[in-house]
């Protein structure tokens, strides 16, 4: 249970939000690259509860920036992609990808005044199918290496969910080990025995395996917590789970992928305190990976067609027959249901948390720690910085853990007990 102080800190993200001057800190996933092809318009986009347009000029690049005008206020959405930048259509001012502008052609001959300009704007990388953004204050620590954006186009699989509630919401279910049991599972007239929930997880919509009930007081919950300074990393049924890394997003495996062939990523991206993007990436180093948006569930937009609006279609006698929840077998829509019905922003003073529920409690308190480290003028943590740090991908010994316990402790000890973070700053040579 959280005071309704510690809710909003971790919560409210917008402009000048402690929170939000965290997550503004590192890198974050603004939009797919096919979102944005060569040639195609401007984009519309809304993060961290302020609207931009993101658009690619003729040199193919990428410029982020305020939606609105400097002149009179008009939606740059509208408009036109020419000589090197984006011009807007009433009075014709252009900008470039820096927000520089580059003209004023209604004001007179000689007149300076393009040069006071100063509309905002944010730095924007694009690596493997992902345009970032960096929209903190300080100079830009180095984008992640991380493994996935590298890997060939077939090796990986990139895409995102549309969410109707507070980031939190999202990456708190992420972690959350205890609904796969239930909320996933599979009717079946036959009993069958237990699969671990690492793989319940990650197996892919209209093939996952059915599941027994749970027998009462069976625990559901991890069965210990591994915590350093950047992440939280579960560990559960003889496997190890999913990790709660910063800057917002949830590291596991995948099916799809094997074990230590690869990993998934779950990244959390606020629009405003009461939607946000879910980045889903998936990625196999041996072999290609399959495309797997839930099948005739998804709008081009990256909505889902089922929402609370229509109450995720759910049916009874599917319910009663084939699905626990009835709403249909993708993961991705069961997750938004749970997720989104709990309202735009959790109340979390009025939860209550129980054994299962010990990772979600660790990473609150490091979050809470983080935020406040930032309120006092620290650095938030992880960030990266020296390209040594950078050289390999920081999450590549994460997924090659094997899922024995004694191993597992082993490792603990070769890395002085400390276990190997997400963001690289243990177990690589500097």
């Amino acid at each position: 249970m959280l005071t309704r102080e510690e809710n909003d800190l971790l919560t409210l993200t917008g402009p000048g939000t402690p929170c939000g001057q965290l997550l503004r800190s590192y890198w974050q996933p603004a939009a797919l690259s096919e979102e944005l092809p060569p040639g195609g318009p401007p984009i519309p986009l809304r993060l961290f509860s302020e609207n931009l347009v993101m658009f690619r000029d003729e040199q193919g690049r990428i410029g982020l920036l305020d939606l609105h005008c400097s002149h009179r206020g008009t939606d740059l959405s509208y408009g036109r992609i020419e000589n090197g930048g984006l011009r807007c259509v009433y009075h014709g001012w252009l900008y470039d990808a820096t927000g520089k502008c580059l003209e004023t052609p209604a004001e007179p001959p000689g007149s300076h005044l393009r040069e006071y300009v100063r509309h905002r704007s944010y730095p924007c990388q694009e690596i493997g199918g992902v345009i970032f953004t960096y929209m903190g204050l300080s100079e830009p620590p180095l984008l992640p290496n991380y493994e996935v954006f590298s890997a060939p186009p077939e090796r990986r699989f990139m895409t995102k969910y549309f969410h109707e509630c507070n980031y939190l919401q999202g990456l708190e279910g992420s972690q959350d080990g205890t609904h796969l049991r239930f909320l996933h599972r599979v009717l079946s007239p036959e009993p069958r025995s237990q699969v671990s929930d690492s793989s319940a997880s990650a197996a892919p919509s209209g093939n996952r395996p059915s599941y027994r009930r749970p027998s009462e007081g069976s625990y559901a919950g991890p069965e210990r917590v591994e915590e350093n300074e950047f992440s939280v990393w579960s560990f559960r049924y003889g496997h190890g789970g999913p990790e709660y890394t910063f800057p917002s997003f949830c590291l596991t495996g995948s099916n799809e992928v094997g074990v230590g062939n690869g990993y998934q990523l779950f990244w959390r991206v606020p629009i405003d305190d009461t939607h946000h993007w879910q980045f889903r990436f998936t990625f196999s180093r041996y072999g290609p990976v399959k495309a797997d948006n839930p099948p005739n569930e998804m709008t081009p937009d990256y909505h889902f067609i089922r929402n609370q609006e229509n109450r995720y279609l759910q049916d009874r006698e599917e319910q009663r027959s084939k699905t626990f929840t009835g709403i249909g077998t993708s993961n991705f829509l069961q997750d938004a249901m749970a997720n989104e019905t709990q309202g735009p922003i959790q109340d979390r003073t009025k939860e209550m948390l129980g054994a299962a529920d010990m990772v979600i409690a660790a990473w609150r308190r490091m979050l809470l720690r983080a935020v406040r480290t930032v309120q006092d003028g620290g650095d938030p943590p992880g960030l990266i910085r020296d390209p040594r740090v950078n050289a390999v991908d920081p999450l590549f010994l994460k997924r090659n853990v094997p899922p024995d316990d004694a191993d597992l402790e082993a490792i603990l000890a070769e890395t002085g007990g400390r276990w190997v973070t997400t963001l690289g700053q243990v177990g690589i040579p500097v």
